[in-house]
C-alpha cells in the first residue's frame, strides 16, 4: 500500500536529520510518498530533498517556551496541507507541538531519540516528565531506538504503546577506509595515535568533559592526539576551553564538515563521552568503518556495542578519571584498537544494518494505520 508519510523535526544537523534521511531515502524507494517539515537551514531539508521527500517549512527553536504556540498552529497547517496517512514526529519539539496539534487524529508516532526529561534537571525535567506521561495518549506508538530508552520511559511513568528499533547505518556508504589516505588527506601526522570526537558541540556530548580528561591523556601517551568534529552552540567555549589547555596540548578543533568518514577513518579510537543519548549513530558510523569507540554507558551505548567489547568500551559519564584511563589505555595500543574495530564492523553489520532498521520501521506504520490509536483522545490541559 502507497503511503503519504509526514516526518517532522525541528533538529536540522546531527545524527537525528541522518535518521530521518536514511528513513525518507528507504520510503521513496518503496514508492511512498514522504513529506518533511523542518526549521529552514541545516543538512537536513537539503539531503531530505536529495532523497526525494517535499519540504515543507517549519520554523521552530530547539527549546520549549513562548513560541511553542505558534509552532503549533503552523505545524496544524502543515498536516491540513500535506494530508498524511502517517505522521512521525522526531525528538522533543517536534513531539511538542506534532501532538499538540494532530491529537490523535491521524496515526502518530513519537521518536523521542532521547527523552526530553533526561536532559533537565529542577522543574523543567518534573513538568517534561508530566508531559511526555500526558501526551503519549496522543501517539499510536511511541518509538525508542534502545531498550534502555523504552526502560527509561516506563520508569517514568509514560504508558504507551512502544516498540524499539535500534538504530541502524548504510553499511555501503560507511566502509572501512585506509587511514593513511585518510591521514594524508587531513594533513594529520601519519603515526601518532588519534582520538576521535564527532557530534554537535553542547552538553550533551560532553566534550567538555573530553576535555578536562586530555592533559593527563597526553601525560601518559605524549604523541597521542585529540580531534573535535562538530559544530553547535558550545562551540567557543570548547575552543577557549581547549586554548587553556597545557603546551603541549595537540587537541585540534575541526569544525563541522560535510562528511564525517575521513575523520572516522583516520582515528585510532572514536570516543563518545555523552551526557545522555537514545542511541548514538556516530558510535555505529565508526563501528562500520571498522574503528572502535569508546562509549559513555547511557541509554543504547551498551546495546549497541558487541559482547565482548563492553567492559573496555563503557565508561560512566561526567567521570574525568575514568575517562583518562580508558583513553591512554586504548591509545597505547594500536593493535588492539585495530582488532576491536574489525569485530566492531561485523557486529554492526549483522545488528545495525539501516535495511533492517526501514522495514521494521515500515512494519510499525502498518500497525498503526490498521490498529489506529490504542489510548483516549482528549483535550491537553498541561
Amino acid at each position: 500500500m502507497q503511503l503519504t508519510i509526514l516526518h517532522v523535526s525541528q533538529p536540522v544537523d546531527g545524527g537525528v536529520a541522518r535518521v530521518v534521511t536514511d528513513l525518507v531515502r528507504g520510503q521513496r524507494g518503496a514508492g511512498h510518498r514522504v513529506l518533511v517539515a523542518c526549521p529552514p537551514g541545516g543538512r537536513l531539508g537539503r539531503e531530505a530533498a536529495a532523497a526525494g521527500a517535499e519540504l515543507l517549512e517549519w520554523p521552530a527553536r530547539r527549546s520549549p517556551g513562548p513560541t511553542v504556540a505558534a509552532e503549533t498552529a503552523r505545524l496544524r497547517q502543515v498536516v491540513r496541507q500535506a494530508g498524511p496517512d502517517l505522521v512521525h514526529l522526531h525528538s522533543a519539539k517536534a513531539g511538542l507541538a506534532g501532538r499538540l496539534a494532530v491529537r490523535g487524529r491521524l496515526p502518530t508516532v513519537f521518536q523521542p531519540h532521547a527523552w526530553s526529561f533526561a536532559a533537565a534537571t529542577g522543574a523543567l525535567a518534573r513538568v517534561s516528565t508530566r508531559w511526555e506521561q500526558y501526551a503519549a495518549r496522543w501517539a499510536s506508538s511511541v518509538l525508542c531506538v534502545s531498550e534502555q530508552e523504552r526502560g527509561d520511559g516506563e520508569a517514568a511513568g509514560v504508558e504507551a504503546d512502544f516498540t524499539v528499533v535500534p538504530n541502524g547505518v548504510d553499511l555501503a556508504h560507511y566502509t572501512p577506509a585506509e587511514r593513511r589516505a585518510a591521514r594524508l588527506s587531513l594533513g594529520l601526522d601519519l603515526s601518532v595515535p588519534l582520538a576521535v570526537c564527532v557530534g554537535r558541540l553542547c552538553r550533551q556530548k560532553g566534550q567538555d568533559v573530553l576535555l578536562a580528561a586530555w592533559p593527563a591523556v597526553a601525560r601518559r601517551v605524549p604523541t597521542a592526539q585529540l580531534a573535535l568534529v562538530g559544530g553547535g552552540p558550545d562551540a567557543s567555549a570548547l575552543a577557549a576551553q581547549a586554548r587553556a589547555l597545557p603546551e603541549p596540548y595537540r587537541v585540534r578543533l575541526a569544525g563541522d564538515v560535510p562528511d564525517p568518514r575521513p575523520w572516522l577513518a583516520a582515528a585510532d579510537l572514536v570516543v563518545l563521552p555523552s551526557r545522555w543519548e537514545g542511541m548514538a549513530l556516530a558510535s555505529l558510523e565508526a563501528m562500520a568503518m571498522g574503528r572502535p569507540v569508546l562509549l559513555t554507558d547511557v541509554p543504547g551505548a551498551r546495546e549497541q556495542l558487541p559482547p565482548d567489547q563492553r567492559e573496555h568500551g563503557l565508561i560512566p559519564p561526567n567521570d574525568p578519571a575514568a575517562l583518562t584511563n580508558a583513553l591512554a589505555v586504548a591509545l597505547a595500543d594500536p593493535l588492539e584498537c585495530a582488532r576491536r574495530g574489525a569485530a566492531a564492523r561485523g557486529w554492526v553489520s549483522e545488528q545495525h544494518d539501516i535495511r533492517t532498521v526501514i522495514a521494521r520501521v515500515s512494519e510499525l506504520y502498518q500497525k498503526s494505520i490498521t490498529f489506529g490509536q490504542t489510548t483516549p483522545r482528549v483535550p491537553a490541559r498541561i
